[in-house]
């Protein structure tokens, strides 16, 4: 499954990018990472694994030519790992040090979420709360989202 994420949201502008956010699931948690971060999205894929990373770090994977680090989000969080399935996916980012990969449980959809709708992250979240940007309020559904730079670099 590989989406061309701008295609799919419709999006040409950073203007029109402004409050959309891809939404996905880890865990029973809704999660969302600002689009405008977002290259494109593809099946879980063979991970070639590299020594000495850490262990939220699954390894690299061949795409299109090009290496990019694939992280596991449920590493990451701390949460209990699952085996990948067909709706495991790579969500493909770009960062300040190039492009790299999430690895999440499904991705849901592509939503609009206005700045009101959003609140700061809670105090004392733990250790993973340093990587959300805040919390999205969408009709009766609170959404996690993810502060894309501070996964890679906190």
């Amino acid at each position: 499954m590989d989406w061309d994420v701008a295609a799919r949201a419709d999006v040409s502008s950073e203007d029109t990018l402004h409050g959309k956010f891809l939404v996905f699931k880890v865990g029973n948690e809704d999660f969302g990472i600002e689009i405008r971060h977002v290259t494109e999205i593809v099946g879980i894929q063979k991970i070639n694994e590299v020594p000495d990373l850490p262990g939220y770090m699954k390894g690299v994977i061949n795409l299109r030519g090009k290496v990019i680090p694939v992280m596991d989000i449920r590493s990451r969080f701390g949460m209990v790992g699952r085996e990948y399935d067909e709706r495991t996916c790579i969500i493909v980012v770009h960062v300040e040090s190039g492009t790299a990969g999430l690895i999440i449980d499904q991705v849901k959809e592509v939503t609009e979420i206005a700045d009101g709708q959003i609140e700061p992250p809670p105090a004392g979240a733990g250790r993973s709360g340093q990587y959300v940007q805040g919390l999205g309020k969408v009709n009766d559904e609170v959404k996690i989202l993810l502060d894309v730079q501070r996964l890679f670099y906190v």
